[in-house]
């Protein structure tokens, strides 16, 4: 009875070890890894590249005098930038590095190209002069650019970032601050389309360039709260006609793409009071369920007629 067992054992372990063998056969090949980001953590900086790109081509249309497919680049940078930001916080790929990159493309897109198309359409016509209001909107941009980086840190809830302010910007954003500047270039091309030859020469003038670059510029640095839509809520009774205008602007803009820029334009300026009513309500609402500062029993047991002794 103790011969057989080493010699069953045995072929107990052969035949072990021909099954591991046949398992290395039969299981699939590894894949080699490879360190790195995800790609979906590159998909923000991607588009925030392709801004950039859109940005710098406007540029170059500019020079060469396509100034219809100069503004539509610079449009097409300011639909990715609005794309970018929420897609990094969707994919929770949001990193400091994106912000930064974020914040320069937007300075060329938004705070170079703009004044430059600007400038060589009407501007350069008063020759130096024509310059420095490009000079000064571009500064202005890379100062409120600066503003905004310096403020993402601020923890919502505190003296410096009250919760009611969330819904707001402090001045007008880079792209919005874009197409308030463009807005003769929209009217002049839209007047040239229309054959309206003294509109097209009022867009065209420089002084007229002149005035929209310098007010935009002081309405970027400025601290009027804008709305941000990042959680606007609509009325119940508004929503159809929401529905309703968006649709309409959306035909308005395949249909006539210069006439329905400078109508947002128009609008957007119309609905700078509104933001800065809300804004007051919001601050009194927050400071009156605050209620008035009440005194400690140490501070109410003193009279002031009395000196205090150190």
């Amino acid at each position: 009875m103790i011969g057989p067992r080493p010699q069953a054992s045995r072929r107990t372990l052969a035949a072990e070890a021909q099954m591991r063998r046949l398992r290395r056969r039969l299981r699939p090949p590894e894949r080699p890894r490879f360190r790195g980001l995800s790609f979906n953590r590159i998909i923000p900086n991607l588009l925030t590249l392709l801004g950039l790109c859109a940005g710098l081509t406007a540029m170059r249309f500019g020079l060469e005098q396509r100034f219809g497919a100069a503004a539509a680049a610079i449009a097409v940078a300011a639909c990715i930038d609005g794309l970018d930001g929420r897609l990094a916080r969707l994919l929770k790929a949001t990193t400091r590095f994106g912000a930064e990159f974020d914040s320069l493309a937007d300075f060329l897109s938004f705070g170079v190209a703009p004044a430059f198309v600007l400038y060589l359409w009407s501007l350069q016509g008063m020759r130096g002069f024509g310059f420095m209001p490009s000079l000064l909107f571009s500064v202005c941009m890379a100062l409120r650019l600066a503003r905004f980086n310096a403020s993402i840190e601020a923890v919502a809830g505190s003296a410096a970032h009250p919760a009611y302010a969330y819904n707001f910007f402090t001045g007008v954003p880079a792209p919005a601050g874009a197409g308030l500047a463009l807005f003769p270039l929209f009217v002049g091309l839209e007047a040239q389309e229309m054959g309206w030859t003294r509109l097209a020469e009022l867009a065209e003038n420089p002084l007229v360039s002149a005035v929209v670059l310098s007010g935009t510029a002081f309405l970027l640095v400025s601290t009027l709260p804008v709305w941000n839509f990042k959680n606007f809520k609509v009325p119940a009774g508004y929503v159809l006609p929401l529905l309703l205008g968006t649709g309409l602007f959306a035909a308005l803009l395949v249909a006539d793409p210069w006439a329905a820029m400078a109508a947002a334009g128009v609008i957007y300026l119309a609905m700078l009071p509104f933001s800065l009513r809300s804004f007051r309500r919001l601050r009194a609402a927050a400071e009156a369920s605050r209620g008035p500062p009440t005194a400690t029993p140490y501070a109410a047991s003193i009279n002031p007629d009395e000196d205090i002794e150190p």
